[in-house]
């Protein structure tokens, strides 16, 4: 820590180098290292996506998505329009309905899905909250009912600690919004019957695509149950009764960004070389970096207090004294050196910091960010 944080009217030293690759948004997230636009494929650019080359594409990059989470084959996975948002939109009003249901909110994505379920589809759902930075009670949740969760709250820095909540023997089905957690946390898949996620968050990919994971159970679900409100063409799952298998094949609904796709394939490729379970290392190897650097300033904090329900993705911070005001003079500050970009938290949460440690950050840059956390600071409550 420099000498300013001791004496803040002081001289501000300003560090000598900074992180080479400054990204830290949580989404869209940091490219992963090596990427390039040249590095993709073209040949599908400037074609349908219905030609030989299209479903090839597509379908190649459903089948990295299994290989890379380790995906049993009872789950079936489709590219979908709208990214997490649209992928767990068509989940709810697909599948919700058929029986009580429950929704957990700790932040703010939680929160949306609790007003989709109340005001829009009406349904009356059981709902279990916790403050930002806190789990709800997960023992509180009747599995008799269809329970939506988050995996990762994205704007909290609050996670799941594991699936062992989830009760083996449910009724309703299991929900996940696990757009920041897919790829970073291993996921028992038993007990998932539907989970969504987008390629921007721990592949660091394009907005707009959406991916949804069907279990077994969610299958039986839409074949077996029709809700009582329209469905737009783009949440249409069903034909005639039947699941509609092509949009698990690399038959979307509506026509997807081939660009988007082959971006998607160039970050599951480099994942796969990773070998198993390299995700999840480097996003652990980068949390346990960021928690160094707060375990050694008595001005920065986890929102998250509990370290076993703590985010080693979307790493939420608490700064001392900060209003909104000086969080963005403070990322302010950081974006115009070049030092990091996009940090501070997100809109609907307490004032702080928000850093991304997902699997395409490297390391060396979130510990090269510790020196520049000490100079904004600084410079900020010199200002």
């Amino acid at each position: 820590m420099t000498d300013t944080l001791a004496a803040v009217g002081a001289a501000v030293t300003r560090p000598a180098s900074k992180p080479a690759r400054p990204f830290f948004s949580s989404g869209p997230c940091a490219k992963p290292p090596g990427w390039s636009a040249e590095k993709l494929a073209t040949a599908s650019l400037g074609r349908s996506h219905r030609s030989k080359i299209g479903k090839q594409r597509l379908q190649y990059a459903i089948d990295l998505m299994r290989e890379v989470l380790g995906l049993p084959d009872s789950h079936r996975i489709g590219i979908v329009p709208g990214s997490d948002t649209g992928a767990f939109e068509m989940a709810m009003w697909t599948m919700l309905g058929a029986r009580p249901v429950t929704t957990l909110a700790w932040e703010s994505f939680g929160e949306g899905w609790v007003t989709d379920a109340v005001k829009q589809l009406k349904i009356e759902p059981t709902v279990i909250r916790a403050d930002y930075g806190r789990l709800p009670d997960l023992t509180q949740v009747d599995w008799a009912s269809d329970v939506l969760f988050t995996w990762n709250g994205t704007t909290s820095g609050v996670r799941v600690p594991n699936a062992d909540w989830i009760a083996a023997d449910r009724e309703g089905l299991s929900f996940a919004d696990a757009t920041s957690g897919v790829f970073a946390y291993d996921i028992d898949w038993a007990k998932i019957d539907v989970a969504t996620f987008s390629w921007q968050k721990v592949l660091g990919g394009e907005g707009a695509h959406g991916v949804l994971i069907l279990g077994p159970r969610g299958v039986e679900r839409l074949e077996s149950y029709t809700p009582a409100w329209p469905l737009p063409k783009v949440f249409r799952l069903v034909s005639k009764g039947k699941l509609a298998e092509g949009v698990f094949k690399g038959e979307t609904i509506n026509t997807p960004s081939m660009l988007a796709v082959e971006d998607a394939i160039w970050s599951l490729e480099w994942a796969k070389s990773l070998g198993e379970g390299g995700l999840i290392e480097r996003s652990d190897a980068n949390a346990a970096a960021l928690d160094a650097i707060v375990e050694t300033r008595d001005w920065l904090g986890h929102l998250a207090a509990d370290s076993t329900s703590r985010s080693k993705t979307s790493v939420c911070l608490t700064v001392e004294g900060a209003d909104e005001a000086f969080i963005k003079r403070l990322s302010g500050l950081l974006e115009a050196e070049g030092a990091a970009f996009d940090i501070a938290g997100y809109r609907d949460a307490p004032p702080g910091l928000r850093i991304w440690c997902g699997a395409t950050v490297d390391t060396a840059d979130i510990e090269a960010l510790g020196p520049w956390l000490d100079w904004a600071y600084a410079t900020a409550k010199a200002s």
